[in-house]
């Protein structure tokens, strides 16, 4: 009986063994095995005053630099370099989002997410309901949740979701995330297509 029981323990302990084991070469060959993911050469900057019309675009923003911050303004369609501090609408380094609303900002910029909307479907976008800033990072808590993480490729996926913005100086744009890598699968290139009315009103159609 005692016999018995321990070639029992032994043949256990084995089994777990093995599927440990099994389980470790997966997880390794699962992340080794990189899915392909869209990747963009980032939108040189020129920046144009819109004015009162709807502008539609795409726009890559190159923000892999951890250290500094890319300012984005939806008056002008492009990035700004060194902008006042109302002239920008919203900002990226590397992962992290931020709109120019809120503490420690000075214009009025907010953003809320479209839930089930896609973005064809989302013809105008609320007045209200637009969460701002509030820690001391200034980190916006509807942008800065905007990606999917997998932990066996290690890669940033954005979320089916339609964003709508309320810029700096009151307007409206909705947007949707489109990628985050820049060609080579290398990270912070952060890309973007939306709608902004220029008019000031909330009508967002996409052509």
């Amino acid at each position: 009986m005692n016999r018995f029981s321990f070639l029992l323990r032994d043949r256990i302990a084995t089994t777990v063994i093995v599927l440990i084991m099994v389980c470790a070469v997966v997880f390794i060959w699962t992340s080794l095995e990189r899915p392909e993911v869209p990747t963009f050469t980032p939108t040189v900057a020129a920046a144009a005053e819109v004015g009162t019309e709807q502008d539609a675009r795409t726009v890559t923003v190159d923000a892999s630099d951890s250290e500094v911050w890319r300012f984005f303004d939806f008056s002008r369609g492009s990035v700004v370099e060194a902008p006042g501090e109302e002239e920008w609408d919203i900002a990226f380094r590397r992962f992290q989002i931020i709109a120019n609303g809120g503490r420690g900002m000075e214009g009025q910029a907010g953003a809320t997410s479209l839930e089930d909307m896609t973005f064809e479907s989302v013809s105008s976008v609320p007045e209200t309901g637009y969460v701002m800033a509030e820690r001391s990072d200034s980190v916006n808590a509807v942008l800065e949740d905007w990606y999917n993480y997998s932990f066996t490729s290690h890669l940033l996926e954005p979320k089916p979701i339609v964003y709508a913005i309320r810029t700096a100086d009151g307007r409206y744009a909705k947007l949707e995330i489109l990628g985050y890598y820049c060609v080579g699968v290398l990270p912070g290139c952060t890309t973007f297509r939306y709608v902004y009315q220029g008019g000031g009103g909330v009508d967002v159609i996409s052509n």
